[in-house]
């Protein structure tokens, strides 16, 4: 049987310049006396194009590192109580707007209330769009980031701008790009290749390339648009490329790639947006006995599909400079053991797409990601 699970999602709005119009509409939309929530860095971009446009902000939470910590999860929570938050505008990437859902989950075990959400994505992960969330719990002898999955947490307006990414650093906003890709090629697991979620992926993997084919090298994307290299246009199409990846998170689950960085990010603090850099087209070498023959949704041209679309992934990683080594990192390669064992256990479905000897292979994978 078929399937289309929807979320509680309520608006998307697009297009160039349209914070000034849409913010101000959100009290009349029941989304009022909002915690602002954000890191320091984005503190100009809020301040210049965001808290103009609010009526009134109950205050700020900008301490929000990332892979969402769970004591910054808590201060954020006793932050929005104490002020009497009704609701949390998040501005930034996937690790603030985790947060977001994180307090509005534990408020609602608090409180018997979520607190709604309005995300203003300032990367291209897709965090927006989805109920999916992660907490990095730090008490324990090794840090883990646990996965949640709560509906009523999905943001419920969602505002795209190019405004929001102009400044976002080159290697953060591209990697971030690769890791919309991620949700396209592993949304596949589980789902037919006439599935909405394969028909927009399609779509949304083709914007991405159509744009990152083009980047150019070595240079800060503000640089990029003052010099004409690139548009608000094109910063749009990556906006929309993300959205239309991660369309219908819902009915896809999770797969090898988003799981080794999960371990990877979470416990051993590689940067959550370059691990698909790394992870994604060996994964798809890896799986491509399991899932390999339905990515010619994404890539399409007969058989053969997981190595083509593998290869086009590994060729804009290399292009656009982006990590594509676990090594590049500060990680001890005596490590990965200790990587493998928190997968197996962790995430067993996750590993058996590997098929046969899955231990073994998942082994040799994370010595190639080496």
């Amino acid at each position: 049987m078929n399937h289309l699970n929807c979320l509680p999602q309520d608006a998307v709005l697009w297009g160039e310049n349209i914070l000034a119009g849409a913010l101000p509409q959100l009290a009349q939309q029941g989304i009022d006396r909002p915690m602002l929530f954000s890191v320091a860095p984005l503190e100009a971009l809020a301040r210049q194009h965001v808290e103009p446009h609010l009526a009134a902000i109950a205050g700020r939470v900008l301490d929000l590192p990332a892979h969402v910590p769970d004591v910054a999860v808590n201060a954020a929570l006793e932050a929005c109580l104490r002020a009497d938050a009704r609701a949390i505008v998040g501005l930034g990437g996937g690790s603030v707007l985790d947060a977001a859902k994180a307090v509005s989950h534990l408020h609602h075990q608090r409180t018997g209330r979520h607190l709604p959400i309005v995300a203003l994505p300032t990367t291209l992960s897709g965090s927006e769009f989805s109920h999916y969330f992660g907490i990095t719990e730090t008490t324990g002898a090794q840090k883990f980031k646990r996965s949640y999955a709560v509906r009523e947490t999905t943001p419920k307006r969602v505002l795209i701008d190019p405004v929001l990414v102009r400044d976002t650093p080159r290697a953060l906003l591209l990697s971030s790009a690769i890791k919309g890709i991620d949700h396209a090629v592993e949304g596949m697991r589980k789902v037919t290749p006439s599935h909405p979620h394969a028909i927009m992926a399609a779509s949304g993997v083709e914007r991405f390339f159509r744009v990152l084919q083009k980047w150019p090298a070595k240079v800060e994307t503000r640089q990029a648009l003052e010099a004409g290299l690139v548009s608000d246009a094109d910063l749009l199409q990556l906006q929309l490329g993300a959205w239309q990846c991660y369309f219908s998170p819902a009915s896809v689950i999770y797969g090898l790639s988003h799981r080794i960085g999960h371990i990877l990010g979470g416990s051993f603090g590689l940067p959550h947006s370059a691990t698909s850099c790394i992870t994604l087209a060996p994964v798809i070498r890896a799986c491509a006995a399991f899932y390999g023959d339905k990515l010619e949704a994404l890539s399409p041209g007969g058989a053969g599909a997981a190595e083509r679309l593998a290869d086009r992934i590994e060729g804009v990683v290399q292009a656009l400079g982006l990590p594509s080594r676990v090594g590049d990192f500060d990680l001890d390669r005596a490590k990965l053991p200790e990587v493998s064992a928190l997968l197996t256990h962790n995430y067993p479905e996750e590993v058996a797409d590997l098929g046969a000897d899955a231990s073994a292979r998942l082994d040799a994978l994370l010595e190639r990601l080496w």
